[in-house]
Order: structure tokens, then sequence, then C-alpha cells
């Protein structure tokens, strides 16, 4: 399975540069799956939860989805995206799966970074996996990251791999993320952005290293800080199927729940 990361530099605002730029970037590399950032399409200081309400868009019906599925269908191949999406009243940080049939699943932000909370509403599909090919895939988004439960949780599930579109300014995201891999034995898929956004007061510069990691940890492709950059490898989901930390120690099946209460207690 070829899998590509996408890492680009969206003009805040300007959706349909921001779909024509990606679905450019994305048709110059063969990729059996593409993952790109949050919010790839829209930029991500709105400052207001007006000023995002000008920009969000139903999922799978507003153009971002059906310009992604468009491209699938033309590609045989499946894209994970980070999109802000509206249902009825509310506002979610999302990151859809589509595949040439159309959408296969998609992921409402848990865990919002900052001033998130005061533009989108909490995110209410939780943690789940779908098939992708010979592969299935578990969805994460940014500060998603930082709970080493919701990487687990999805790794439980039996996700191969886990796509995380991100928007990240803290830098300490990218060498987690090669714990997240090897805690849970997956491959995990890490879509930053670079660029800078700036509004009145807020002044945010993103950290690029967008990475594909593997079970043991191994960084496969990695890009630089600061420029846009699409990368492929190929990978053999299956590898994450071997839960064998040691020939004595599987990871699940050495776990002692009845000592985890604390991490479910409010």
């Amino acid at each position: 399975m070829k899998v590509a990361v996408y890492q680009s530099c969206p003009i805040y605002g300007d959706i349909d540069y921001n779909l024509f730029t990606a679905l450019a970037a994305l048709g110059s590399v063969d990729a059996d799956l593409y993952v790109l950032p949050e919010l790839f399409s829209t930029g991500y200081l709105f400052g207001t939860r007006k000023a995002l309400g000008k920009l969000v868009e139903p999922v799978p019906s507003g153009p971002t989805s059906r310009g992604l599925i468009r491209f699938c269908r033309s590609r045989g191949c499946a894209i994970v995206a980070g999109i802000a999406e509206k249902e009825g009243a509310k506002f979610f940080n999302t990151a859809v799966l589509v595949g040439p049939r159309g959408l296969i699943g998609k992921y409402r932000k848990t865990h919002l970074f900052n001033q998130e909370k005061k533009w989108f509403d909490p995110g209410n599909t939780g943690f789940e996996v779908w098939k992708c090919g010979n592969a299935k895939l578990g969805l994460m988004i940014c500060f998603d990251w930082i709970y080493p439960e919701a990487a687990r949780i999805l790794a439980l599930k039996n996700a191969d791999i886990i796509c995380h579109p991100s928007n990240l300014i803290l830098h300490y995201c990218q060498p987690a993320m090669v714990t997240r891999s090897v805690e849970n034995r997956v491959f995990t898929i890490t879509a930053n952005r670079v660029g800078r956004e700036v509004r009145k007061d807020v002044d945010l510069t993103f950290s690029g290293r967008s990475q594909i990691t593997d079970p043991l940890g191994r960084i496969l492709a990695a890009a630089p800080r600061e420029a846009e950059r699409i990368m492929a490898v190929d990978i053999d989901p299956t590898l994450a199927r071997n839960k064998k930390a040691t020939p004595g120690n599987h990871i699940f099946r050495d776990r002692r729940p009845a000592f985890y209460k604390e991490l479910v207690r409010p």
C-alpha cells in the first residue's frame, strides 16, 4: 500500500484556491491513501465563531468534500482531510475519509485546542475505525495527540494506520507520535501545515515536520519545518497486527485494566 502525506500552506478563507492547490499536489504523486492537514481548505485562525460561520460547509455535500471525492473517483484512491464542518447550528473541526464511492467516515475533534473552544462545538463522534483497501484506518486530529487514550482506543479497535491531520504550533507532537506508534504498534501519518497566520493580537507560526512513522517508531518520511511538501512511501499495513513487544510480551494481552480505573474517572 502506498501512503502519502501532504504538508500545505493554505491561504486563510480561500477555499477554492486551497482545494485546487491541494489536489494539484496530490496529483503529482501516485498513492492509495493521501492524508492532508487539519482545516486544509480554510486556514486556521478564525478569530470569532461568526468568522468561522462564513467558511463551514456540510459533509459530504459541501464543495470541499465533493472536490476530494471527485479526485478519489478519478484516481481510485482514498483521502483523509481536515474540514470545517457545519451540521445544523453546530460547527465541528472534522476529518473526513473519502473514496471513489463517496464518504467512508468522519471524525469530529474530541480535544479542542485553546481558542478552538470559542469557535467549534466539541466533537461527538468518538473514535472509530474504517476499512480502506487492505488496511484499517483510525482518525484523530492535531491536539488529540497529547491524550494517549485517543491512539490507544483506535489501536484497540484494530487500526493499522492512524491518520492525524494537524495544524501544529507546539513542537512536541512529532516525537510524541513516534511514541504513539511504538506503544500501539501502528503506523501513524501526521499531516501538518506550514506558514503563519495573524489575527489582531494572535500570531501563529505552524511547525511543519509532517511525518510517516512505522510500528517500530521508524520515521519513514519527514518533511521540513517550513516548506510545502508531498511525500509517499510504500508500507505493509499487516505489520501493525503484530502486537508483540518481545517474544514474551503482547502489548494488549499484557494490559491490566483493573488498575487503570483512574483513566476514566471524571
